[in-house]
């Protein structure tokens, strides 16, 4: 009895103990360039630090901000059943509401495309959750094709596909010495890429650049698109953030419909409403005919079945009713307007602030990109001299977050980036 309950006991410790050893091949993974930016900036206290790492808007006061068309929209859907808590039917409806607005804001109101049911949409978390569910779609139904990204882009954009399994390629796209767009190592990417490439397209206000091709440059972009057959995935996370104005930010994927392309689109609205929290976006799939987009969406809603199901309520409902309001779209609109002229204006500052200063580096390319970020050209041994000795912190590419940038810390930052670019001012 005493041999078997000894026995016993000593299996029972063998398995904890093979129990306990179940994990011990996992290693911590390596940090996020973006988040582990601001892990270090709240980490820091010193009072003078600058966060310019987030992709996130902040007033001239560097606080967050909640738009007053969000304000509307939630006092419109507060205390009526507009939410469907409680009710899938009214979530449902809700889900597809954003879906229809989404695709109106992208592709057009009076869109042919529209108006024939020629599209599969549907509501995903946030622009990364519309780019991965079509990393999925795009493995399971071409899976020997690759996707080409442009270099550099979003870091977060390799990470999506590779977990996909989808092969990855780059094509050119920036010029690091002019620090504009390299339309010629462009083209001869996609004109050297297999017939039938997958290609991931900034419609505007390229992260992390800040350049975006012009009209006449998008019409040849798109034109050979048409030459080599190649499928254009546009992944529109900025939408009103490079002009100040909605329909002009769509004119690159406009241009490509006009064209005849079938494309595929990511839509975000958390840079432009503000809802980073709220992971609200949209998907869309450009059909040949409805029966087709039938079924690509039901391949789609069932990809997402198995990955999160389907997203909170609360933000699809929020950005429903800011879209589809003749009230407050108009007022979202301008304070879109609002947002990207306070960037124009600390771009403005910062490079007049150097000029101020006598640096003799040229920084012309502050004010000639667009968007939420200026790729400063920046070296990875310069940045880390600015959070050392300045606590001012980016992303090691240089990439600045330029609502990060207030009228009250301008000087300072130029200051700063004066003082650690001087060796390239007498080189």
């Amino acid at each position: 009895m005493w041999r078997h309950q000894l026995t016993t006991t000593s299996r029972c410790f063998s398995t904890s103990i093979r129990a306990l050893r179940w994990w011990d091949h996992v290693r911590p993974a390596p940090k996020d360039p973006i988040t582990s930016v601001t892990e270090a900036f709240l980490a820091d206290s010193s009072p003078i630090k600058i966060n310019l790492g987030v992709g996130a808007y902040r007033d001239d006061e560097g606080k967050p901000v909640i738009l007053q068309c969000l304000r509307d929209a939630e006092a419109k859907i507060a205390g009526c059943d507009f939410l469907g808590i409680g009710r899938e039917s009214n979530s449902s409806a809700a889900s597809s509401k954003l879906v229809e607005e989404s695709v109106k804001l992208v592709y057009g109101k009076d869109s042919n495309i529209i108006k024939e049911g020629r599209y599969a949409g549907v509501q995903t978390l946030s622009g990364t959750g519309a780019c991965r569910l079509f990393a999925e779609f795009q493995k399971r139904f071409h899976p020997e094709s690759p996707i080409y990204l442009p270099n550099p882009t979003w870091s977060n954009h390799h990470n999506i596909w590779r977990d996909a399994q989808v092969p990855q390629n780059t094509f050119g796209y920036y010029h690091p010495d002019s620090k504009s767009l390299d339309f010629t190592a462009l083209m001869n990417d996609v004109k050297n890429a297999p017939d039938g490439s997958f290609f991931l397209l900034h419609p505007c206000a390229h992260n992390p650049t800040g350049v975006d091709p012009t009209e006449e440059q998008w019409r040849e972009i798109s034109y050979q698109f048409k030459v080599k057959n190649h499928f254009p995935f546009f992944d529109m996370a900025y939408q009103g953030f490079a002009s100040g104005d909605l329909d002009r930010d769509a004119l690159s994927i406009r241009i490509f419909l006009e064209d005849g392309h079938l494309l595929g689109c990511a839509q975000s609205f958390a840079k432009n409403m503000g809802l980073y929290g709220h992971r609200v976006g949209c998907l869309s799939v450009l059909c040949n005919d409805m029966k087709q987009a039938v079924a690509i969406k039901s391949q789609l809603h069932k990809i997402a079945r198995a990955m999160y199901s389907s997203p909170p309520a609360h933000g699809i409902s929020l950005v429903s009713t800011v879209l589809s309001d003749p009230d407050i779209k108009p007022l979202w609109a301008k304070e879109v307007k609002g947002m990207v002229s306070r960037i124009q204006t600390v771009r403005a500052s910062l490079h007049e602030s150097l000029r101020k200063l006598g640096s003799t580096v040229n920084w012309e390319h502050i004010t000639n990109q667009v968007g939420m970020f200026c790729f400063s050209g920046l070296t990875p041994k310069q940045v880390d001299r600015l959070v050392k000795e300045f606590h001012i912190y980016m992303t090691l590419d240089g990439r600045m977050s330029m609502a990060g940038v207030t009228t009250g810390n301008v000087n300072y930052l130029a200051n700063a980036v004066h003082e650690v670019t001087k060796d390239c001012e007498n080189a």
